[in-house]
């Protein structure tokens, strides 16, 4: 699912954040699905950060990233783009949106979620991850991966392994080695 590749694409977008180990933990998830990274800034820390490399492990030889100094970089540079905001302000479910190859999931910076004026001018693609009305939010990064795994879901996890094998044991001849 790397660039290059004539596989389906995710585009993770990342808007201005603020905790490197949510965006450690989203770059993961990205080098786990074949999804690629955006990074918005102004961030709220260095991408050398020992906090964003330890939550992504050894995993950033993996990652399809590109950084933006500001949102209308990012806009400029990806104007055909199939843009969906996900925020708690939004009357659409992620589940309930059909999404196309080569998507862009907008997610903004922890404190405050994306621009409010970005999402009036973009309703129908505002999306939000149902939750009880007294929680604030979800965790950027676990709303991260909720919406990819929704997308994979939808394209039936492509190029993913779904299949696991256990140490000791073969499915195929319900043996223990």
């Amino acid at each position: 699912m790397f660039s290059g590749d004539n596989m389906s694409v995710i585009n993770i977008v990342m808007v201005e954040p603020e905790i490197p180990q949510n965006t450690g933990n989203v770059a993961r998830t990205c080098a786990a699905t074949g999804a690629r990274l955006h990074l918005v800034g102004p961030m709220g820390f260095k991408i050398d950060d020992k906090k964003l490399k330890r939550a992504g492990l050894d995993y950033w030889q993996y990652l399809d990233i590109t950084y933006y100094e500001s949102l209308d970089e990012f806009f400029e540079k990806n104007k055909d783009g199939k843009f969906y905001f996900y925020t708690t302000k939004a009357r659409h479910t992620h589940s309930d949106i059909e999404y196309p190859d080569n998507c862009y999931l907008l997610f903004g910076k922890e404190t405050k979620g994306l621009p409010e004026e970005l999402l009036l001018k973009n309703p129908e693609t505002c999306v939000r991850i149902p939750m009880q009305g007294e929680i604030r939010s979800l965790n950027l990064s676990n709303s991260v991966a909720i919406a990819v795994y929704e997308v994979l879901r939808q394209w039936d996890y492509p190029t993913l392994e779904n299949e696991g094998e256990l140490h000791n044991y073969r499915w195929e001849t319900d043996a223990i080695i």
